[in-house]
């Protein structure tokens, strides 16, 4: 273990009674105020989520990283947050869902046990529509309902009033004792309309940073932010282990693309900096505008909508056959989710077709339900160019895509779904020489195999 010196540094967790609750605005605006007052902030997000993290990473300036009690330990969780908020002077940590809903009944891997890892203090966001005193007894009820959770304040979303405000305000004071910081007013737009996976990502939202700006006056306006910044608690210097520090790597670095752009979003940053610390020098390439691959040892296609931007891809012609003749020719490419459908042959959309890499021969559509939503765990069955046999992972899914026509052969899924559903009858990962493709998302933090494996078989194909 490694030690760091303690610095003056303060955090919270941003949590809500449900999803749509508000506090996504309240924690990105959060953090956009304290940003643009000359703070440090370094955000992270609880669960499975790239949509919310980079919004924050956006409003910080800084690195949004996840924090998943469900995909790590509480040991690697705990070494991440301490080590990766050593330069910040504020902490957001933003919940997911309702601050106590995890995976069973006893609210195993919720927001509220993550605060209490952390041992942090929590805002908590409600949603006042339609309810005035009302809202004291919920927020009463979470304070009684698990008294390790340390709430210090509340903030009000979706007030139409000026009388509804005051009555709310009074009746949450006087029933919990706990302060209300400010009340968000009921806006005329949304500004984070949603998507089926959530907010549409910042990298498609057109004005972007007039966003950030609205979001970070409408918390100057309505938020005490002197007295939020009072609730936070001191986070003094903590252990750390090496892992999440500078790369120990003597061998010489190998070069591995990464698709980022507004088909392709979808990346933890602890993904990014555990392939650096392996000795990966990242080449970042956009699938849209890029007419071929620079020179590389490897490529990485996480996830994203390469749906809302087929027409687009499709048009590229001579990238996708770029991306193509690179998988002939051995070249590893590691493919999540929407890197997946990307390496398909096509995307069906509405009545229309569009052609993409076709690495692998299969069809894609788009469903207006959930496909696959939560937590997944697979089994390593078959070789294959980045995992060990017998190795088990845990990841989680998130899509509405449908495998339409596939017309490859079982073998070629060398992965058992232990929970989730996979790519076809509960089995994932389509291999093809180098090439390694599957519909879950894997957490480089939890999964340090992860890293290892892409980063060696690149130096493996590189030697070759």
């Amino acid at each position: 273990m490694m030690e760091y010196p303690g610095t003056l540094k303060k955090g919270l967790v941003v949590a809500g009674l449900a999803g749509g609750s508000g506090k996504s605005v309240v924690s990105v605006g959060l953090t956009a105020a304290f940003a643009r007052r000359g703070i440090n902030v370094v955000p992270f997000k609880k669960g499975p989520d790239y949509i919310d993290a980079g919004w924050l990473q956006l409003a910080a300036g800084n690195k949004c990283y996840n924090l998943d009690p469900y995909l790590m330990s509480r040991e690697i969780i705990t070494a991440s947050f301490y080590h990766r908020s050593q330069a910040a002077e504020r902490m957001i940590v933003e919940g997911n869902r309702g601050i106590f809903d995890g995976v069973n009944v006893e609210g195993g891997y919720s927001t509220a046990d993550l605060a209490v890892m952390l041992d942090l203090p929590v805002l908590l966001v409600v949603n006042c529509t339609k309810t005035t005193r009302t809202v004291a007894a919920m927020v009463l009820g979470c304070e009684q309902f698990d008294t390790r959770v340390n709430f210090r304040g509340v903030v009000l979303n979706q007030i139409g009033t000026e009388r509804q405000r005051r009555l709310v305000t009074e009746s949450v004071e006087h029933y919990t004792g706990l302060p209300v910081l400010g009340a968000i007013p009921r806006l005329k737009r949304d500004i984070f309309p949603m998507r089926h996976l959530g907010m549409i990502p910042h990298q498609e939202y057109v004005g972007s940073d007039q966003a950030l700006d609205f979001l970070a006056e409408l918390i100057e306006e309505n938020i005490d932010l002197e007295r939020v910044g009072g609730i936070m608690a001191p986070v003094l210097g903590r252990n750390y282990t090496p892992e999440f520090g500078v790369s120990s790597s003597t061998q010489q670095k190998v070069r591995i693309g990464v698709l980022q752009d507004a088909a392709f979003q979808f990346y933890y940053s602890e993904n990014l900096e555990a392939l650096e610390r392996g000795g990966g020098e990242l080449v970042f390439i956009n699938a849209l505008t890029d007419k071929d691959l620079p020179d590389l040892d490897g490529l990485y296609i996480g996830g994203g909508f390469p749906e809302t931007s087929a027409k687009d891809l499709a048009a590229n012609e001579s990238f996708r056959a770029a991306v193509k003749n690179s998988a002939e020719a051995g070249m590893p490419i590691y493919a999540e989710c929407g890197g997946l459908i990307y390496l398909g042959r096509s995307i069906v959309i509405g009545e229309e077709e569009y052609p993409l890499a076709d690495v692998f021969p299969v069809r894609f559509g788009m469903s207006e339900k959930p496909q696959a939503h939560g937590y997944s765990i697979f089994t390593v069955e078959n070789e294959n160019p980045f995992y060990p046999v017998g190795l088990e992972i845990k990841g989680h899914e998130f899509r509405y895509s449908t495998v339409l026509d596939w017309q490859g052969s079982e073998d070629q899924l060398v992965l058992k779904m232990k929970r989730g559903k996979g790519f076809l009858n509960g089995r994932d990962g389509l291999t093809k020489k180098n090439v390694f493709a599957l519909y879950t998302h894997v957490h480089a933090d939890g999964t340090k195999e992860w890293a290892e494996g892409f980063v060696r078989r690149c130096r493996l194909a590189r030697g070759k």
